[in-house]
């Protein structure tokens, strides 16, 4: 019993110490972004890395998804002779809650496992500690713009796999199946609200980019500087950023959605 106690004493010391030295990081991240952007062309570069490069899988898994979402959607609403609502349900699942967890679950498993991956390799080849010596801020040189990289991408591609959602809802039910053109989009734009759909979307996404970003960096900033201890910052980045993706939804449409009918 007392060794349970004890073990359980040093997760629980160990789970502060690591959540302070993350909040430690992000305002350093935050201190050094200044310094970040005077040299726009870091984040333009990390930009391109991360939302750029991140474009064919976040299009193509959104056009599935939206065919899916067609299929299933119009299997189900056909029941209930409501199938002109098609672009409804395929639109408010999209803006609402696809479109930003799903986006967010491939950016971290695409680009923040890379991002993780770059640092890691550069804290194993000591180019971390070089900048030091030269009197270079690693966190403004590096850490900084891959943070703000991320943080600017999501919620373009999570936009960006919504409308591709959108898209493959609309061939799928009116292009293939039949759905009345004219009430697909009609209702659709009846029933999204600008407010409580699509800001409250761009919200959600926003604070995965975040979320993801901070994990990312601060997992390859933080390895063990050896093959092995890379590897696992990268697992850790994916499966820290699912779950950190997943607990933060279900807050934030705890609050944002409350209410709303």
């Amino acid at each position: 019993m007392l060794a349970v106690l004890r073990r359980l004493g040093a997760l629980v010391i160990n789970g502060v110490w690591q959540l302070g030295f993350i909040a430690r990081f992000f305002w350093l991240i935050l201190r050094y972004s200044g310094q970040s952007f005077t040299r726009i062309h870091l984040t333009i570069r990390e930009l391109y890395f991360s939302g750029v490069m991140s474009l064919l899988i976040i299009l193509v898994s959104g056009l599935f998804v939206g065919l899916v979402l067609g299929l299933q959607g119009y299997e189900t609403l056909q029941r209930y002779g409501s199938s002109d609502a098609l672009g409804t349900l395929v639109a408010l699942s999209l803006v609402r809650e696809l479109g930003p967890v799903v986006a967010a679950l491939l950016f971290a498993s695409r680009a923040g496992s890379a991002v993780t991956a770059e640092i890691g390799l550069m804290k194993v080849t000591e180019q971390l500690k070089a900048m030091d010596m030269m009197a270079v801020s690693p966190i403004a040189r590096v850490v900084a713009p891959r943070f703000w990289g991320g943080v600017i991408s999501m919620p373009l591609l999570a936009a960006l796999f919504s409308a591709m959602g959108v898209l493959g809802g609309w061939l799928i039910g009116v292009v293939f199946i039949g759905v009345d053109d004219g009430a697909f989009w009609s209702q659709m734009q009846a029933a999204v609200d600008f407010r409580y759909d699509v800001l409250n979307g761009v919200i959600k996404s926003a604070v995965f980019g975040v979320a993801v970003a901070l994990i990312a960096v601060f997992e390859g900033f933080d390895c063990t500087p050896t093959a092995e201890g890379v590897s696992r910052a990268i697992t850790r980045t994916v499966v820290s950023s699912a779950l950190s993706i997943l607990a933060l939804d279900f807050v934030m449409t705890s609050f944002m959605f409350r209410g709303q009918s």
